[in-house]
């Protein structure tokens, strides 16, 4: 009965974020995690400390996710990726994310989700058609804040660390139970019909396009550190 309350829910989100998207909504994708990646860094005292921006392998970005309650909550939203390689951050593919949540409420909202692959597995967990946050993906609720990471465990025990923002505040977020997998018709749309797998694109063997440069920038200014 959940699992059916859940499906009703998510149907009854608005019909365009389940529609194929076209490349003018995907330009804008990147345009919108540009900017949440840019608010995150304009706030260093309440953003992702400076130890997990330097060690990150990977970041995505999920732009406005959906989520609608009545009695069982659903979720859903479309992001983007970019991985960091030996030659700076990797031109992007595009990934969804989906999951839900019990429990009695009433509303809807919409917040920004940023996942942060904190290793090589987290790096490979992306690299997937699909996996769980929380089950072949191990994954924890980030730190805030400058130095926050510094006295935690983060870098041992998490392959993904989870953030959200919502009306301004910036904070780690539990996505355990979530799912996510590759959208590969967006990504195949973004790339002109092009026949390229998320390996290749990920791991730099395919130049950022024009319009996925000032995403790529921003992401490299704000998670500078060692090379792959």
């Amino acid at each position: 009965m959940k699992k059916l309350l859940t499906v009703v829910c998510l149907a009854c989100m608005s019909g365009s974020v389940f529609a194929a998207s076209s490349k003018q909504d995907l330009d804008a994708r990147l345009e919108k995690a540009k900017s949440v990646v840019q608010e995150i860094e304009a706030t260093p005292d309440k953003g992702i400390p400076s130890k997990i921006a330097q060690s990150a392998t990977c970041i995505g970005v999920f732009p406005s996710v959906l989520k609608a309650a009545f009695i069982v909550g659903g979720n859903y939203g479309q992001g983007v990726v970019t991985c960091r390689t030996p030659h700076g951050w990797s031109a992007p593919v595009f990934i969804r994310i989906a999951g839900g949540s019990f429990g009695f409420q009433i509303g809807g909202q919409s917040t920004d989700l940023v996942l942060v692959a904190m290793n090589q597995k987290g790096f490979q967990d992306l690299l997937q058609s699909k996996f769980k946050i929380g089950g072949s993906a191990s994954a924890a609720a980030g730190p805030v804040g400058r130095d926050a990471g510094a006295s935690t465990n983060w870098k041992l025990d998490s392959e993904l660390l989870t953030y959200s923002r919502a009306k301004g505040l910036f904070a780690g977020i539990d996505l355990n139970g979530a799912v996510v997998d590759q959208n590969v018709d967006d990504t195949h749309t973004f790339y002109d019909g092009q026949d390229l797998s998320f390996d290749k694109i990920l791991h730099g063997g395919v130049a950022v396009p024009a319009e996925a440069a000032p995403f790529v920038r921003t992401v490299s200014k704000y998670f500078m550190g060692s090379q792959m």
